[in-house]
């Protein structure tokens, strides 16, 4: 079988690495109940990280190793395509050589991680001075926002999907009592 080659932004490596690994992780919450005992919440999958090694050789294999670090250098997730794993938006986060170059051999370590998008249309751009850049209409839009939580969702979790603290999203809604048990169907104003 033929794998296709792995490719980040604009570099295709020549041949893939010899070496993948993937890790994916379950975020699980632990709440006590009266008498003993405790119930799991599922909170969802984390991102994906996928790292490995592998050599570039022959006369060029430095200069491709350059071209390589500066793809890492490029701010900003791209699309990895991974000869074996499904296609993802991931941010490059590691590049090491792990022996000494030569020209004709390098050999070296990375470590991608999945941005997951669901985060964002979430995030904020900060104005000069931490302030909050302007955006038309978008204030009044957010000050009115209302979620409707769904089974597995938990404050910090909507905190952290909105951009705000869990400080600010609690004060924002009295009705919860208790920030550590809300319910599919509650409504969660976001300041």
């Amino acid at each position: 079988m033929k794998l296709t080659p792995m490719r980040y932004k604009d570099f295709t490596w020549p041949h893939n690495p010899e070496v993948y690994q993937v890790e994916r992780r379950r975020e699980m919450a632990v709440h006590k109940v009266p008498f003993g005992g405790c119930v799991l919440q599922d909170l969802g999958s984390t991102y994906r990280v996928l790292q490995g090694e592998g050599a570039f050789a022959g006369r060029d294999a430095y200069e491709t190793f350059q071209t390589l670090e500066q793809v890492f250098l490029q701010e900003g997730p791209g699309l990895l395509v991974h000869p074996v794993w499904p296609a993802a938006n991931a941010h490059f986060v590691s590049l090491e050589l792990t022996e000494k170059p030569l020209p004709d051999y390098v050999r070296y370590r990375f470590a991608f991680w999945e941005a997951r998008g669901s985060y964002g249309a979430a995030l904020r751009a900060l104005a000069p001075g931490g302030g909050q850049a302007p955006s038309a209409g978008k204030a009044a839009e957010e000050a009115s926002a209302v979620y409707t939580v769904r089974k597995g969702d938990t404050l910090w979790g909507i905190a952290k999907r909105y951009g705000v603290t869990l400080t600010a999203l609690a004060a924002a809604n009295p009705q919860i009592k208790n920030p550590n048990l809300i319910y599919p169907g509650d409504r969660v104003h976001i300041p």
